[in-house]
């Protein structure tokens, strides 16, 4: 790649500040776990001493070729030695996956949501012990003629660190079956168009070099007002 983009997003979660979430295309990298994978993540600040925060996205989904409708597991886990103390999630949809909702999560008001993204979710992780995680079932549909993809950043509950950003990593399928009840999906593969005779899938969302998250406030349900911006940054390779 060309160069990175991270984006940080800042804002009251109920009422806690969520800031500087760092938003940036990502290489893959991978941790299978029973059909789990953090394929697509990258460490981005350096996290407290004994503290190995991670996250994962199930391999396979399914989406519902009537409905257009998929569940998605988001889980979030810290590998370390010590306890985490209270950090944020952010779970975000882009391109053709739209995330509707996040069980336990706020929503962020579609008309501040950041350009690039079309849909999100924030977290309060109040604390993950050491050795332990938490799940998250996310609703989403996904448009299978378009690309699709999700972000999972984490970090501090004031938002100044990203520990963890797992994509935005797609959703895909190769070989699209349309006349099927059902089409699966796999983590880390473009997804093709489905409707015949379509030789190019049409690029609607961002390029994977830059996200073009611009300037733009945001407000999370039941929270105060927040800011959006943009810095370039050098994420930090996961050891």
């Amino acid at each position: 790649m060309s160069s990175r983009y991270t984006t940080a997003i800042t804002g009251s979660l109920v009422t806690a500040s969520f800031s500087a979430v760092m938003i940036f295309a990502c290489t893959a990298t991978a941790d299978d776990q029973g059909g789990m994978s953090s394929k697509g993540g990258k460490a981005v600040d350096k996290a407290p001493t004994g503290v190995e925060l991670t996250t994962l996205l199930p391999e396979k989904i399914s989406v519902d070729n009537g409905s257009h409708k998929t569940a998605i597991t988001a889980v979030v886990k810290n590998g370390g030695t010590k306890e985490s103390g209270k950090i944020r999630l952010l779970v975000a949809g882009f391109d053709g996956l739209v995330v509707t909702n996040v069980k336990g999560c706020s929503e962020i008001a579609e008309k501040d949501l950041p350009p690039g993204s079309n849909s999100a979710f924030g977290c309060a992780v109040d604390n993950l012990a050491a050795g332990s995680s938490k799940t998250y079932a996310v609703d989403a549909t996904f448009d299978t003629g378009r690309t699709g993809r999700i972000c999972l950043p984490v970090g501090t509950s004031d938002g100044k660190k990203t520990y963890w950003q797992q994509g935005p990593v797609p959703f895909g399928a190769s070989k699209p079956t349309p006349n099927a009840p059902a089409t699966p999906l796999l983590l880390g593969t473009d997804n093709t168009p489905v409707g015949p005779g379509g030789d190019e899938l049409p690029r609607t969302g961002a390029d994977e070099r830059v996200l073009p998250l611009g300037a733009a406030g945001a407000t999370l349900i039941a929270a105060g007002a927040a800011g959006l911006w943009v810095t370039r940054r050098r994420p930090r390779p996961q050891r």
